[in-house]
């Protein structure tokens, strides 16, 4: 591992570069807020696929993918007369500095549940916090994820179940009044407790400490893995899909479970 001397030179060097970058290249020079934004929401979502792999040589990549969007918005900042990458680690330091009065005060954090409960305290006491306990949650968030973060948020305040097993009634209530409204054919009043359903899985997934977003995605991969296999091997076998049996089509299903295995 490098010396903290050699991380300071090297992340000096990035700075270095992307003044060079800013001042030379065309396509740089041209970049603004607008037009970087879709490529650091992309960039984010090759880091997330990353970390979920556990791909370390990616992660490096990645993480340097998103850096080089920081340092790129901290330089506009800065040609702006509005704020350069000090004044983004300034604020990032005494923000940490703050949120961790168990570290650099007084309070008192035994546990990471402790920590998150305490977290949630001080950020509605920051000068320029959130001015309630929801009010931190963007409202860009995917829902899924939104979901979640809204739920461990009202958790850190004490609203919560008292026992996690009491969920479940929850759930079965949601689904049971979810099927009412699809059999009346009532499609908005469905498409409302759909969502109620949705939220109160995303509950049990909080409360057992799953991560939704993680789980969904290994189903969606799991899904593709074995839709690839059954199109392969209907292909191998010169038939198409769109022509095939049910009862075909679950075989070939089954196979690649069965595959999988091994």
């Amino acid at each position: 591992m490098s010396t903290r001397e050699e991380q300071m030179q090297a992340f000096g060097r990035l700075l270095d570069i992307m003044d060079e970058l800013r001042e030379k290249c065309p396509w740089d020079r041209k970049q603004t807020y607008e037009s970087l934004r879709p490529n650091t929401i992309e960039e984010t979502y090759e880091l997330c696929e990353a970390l979920l792999r556990g791909d370390n040589h990616n992660i490096c990549k990645e993480l340097g993918d998103v850096l080089l969007h920081i340092v790129f918005y901290a330089k506009i900042g800065s040609e702006q007369g509005a704020f350069d990458i000090k004044d983004v680690l300034d604020k990032l330091c005494e923000k940490l500095i703050f949120r961790h009065p168990h570290v650099f005060g007084e309070e008192k954090a035994e546990t990471a549940g402790q920590v998150s409960m305490l977290w949630e305290q001080v950020k509605l006491k920051e000068k320029d916090g959130n001015k309630s306990v929801l009010g931190g949650v963007p409202s860009a968030l995917p829902s899924l994820v939104k979901a979640y973060r809204i739920q461990d948020k009202a958790r850190n305040v004490g609203f919560d179940w008292e026992k996690r097993e009491d969920v479940w009634e929850k759930v079965k209530e949601e689904i049971s009044e979810f099927e009412t409204e699809v059999e009346k054919m009532d499609q908005a009043k469905a498409t409302s407790e759909l969502g109620d359903v949705l939220f109160s899985l995303i509950n049990v997934a909080r409360l057992y400490k799953i991560n939704p977003d993680n789980a969904l995605e290994m189903t969606n991969q799991k899904f593709i893995r074995r839709f690839n296999y059954v199109e392969e091997h209907s292909l191998k076998q010169g038939l198409d899909m769109k022509q095939m049996t049910i009862d075909k089509l679950e075989s070939l299903w089954q196979q690649a479970k069965q595959e999988e295995k091994h």
